[in-house]
């Protein structure tokens, strides 16, 4: 049985001005403003880092772990378009938005990123809810958490 939820008026305006319905496509435009300033997407990842601590905090490691890797993607995602002067690619892979932008991060980074690239995939998409409690206990996380945030300050030093 399917079942609708009734959305206020105002919701459902604001959610219907992200998109553009014209010939039958639906053109997003959700990102549009965000994607025309760097310093949007790093007021994105700051805010997503900070939300990373408190769900840290809250024992929720997890979700720390995904929010850490979104803040570095919104980070690096504003990089790119500072460096390359257009919309960066809808892709979550932190290494090959690296590689777009030919910044040479330092070998800790580097080797960071594709540990948080791997964490990414296990914290999006969990087989066991149990193995993302074995996996990433709050020692692990607090590791994840401080490396994340000395990359975002190294992705600020690039801006």
């Amino acid at each position: 049985m399917l079942r609708f939820t009734v959305v206020p008026y105002s919701i459902a305006t604001r959610i219907e001005g992200l998109c553009n319905i014209n010939s039958g496509t639906v053109k997003e435009e959700s990102n549009r403003a965000m994607g025309k300033d760097p310093q949007e997407w790093m007021k994105q990842a700051d805010y997503d880092m900070d939300t990373a601590s408190f769900m840290f905090e809250g024992g929720r490691y997890f979700y720390a772990v995904f929010l850490c890797h979104l803040s570095i993607e919104k980070a690096l995602k504003g990089l790119y378009l500072k460096k390359m002067e257009e919309i960066p690619p809808k892709v979550h892979n932190l290494v090959f938005l690296m590689n777009r932008i030919g910044v040479k991060p330092p070998e800790f980074i580097g080797k960071f990123m594709i540990k948080l690239n791997e964490a990414h995939i296990a914290t999006r998409y969990p087989e066991e809810i149990e193995n993302l409690y074995k996996n990433f206990t709050r020692s692990i996380v607090q590791d994840i958490l401080t490396s994340s945030k000395e990359v975002l300050e190294w992705i600020r030093e690039h801006y």
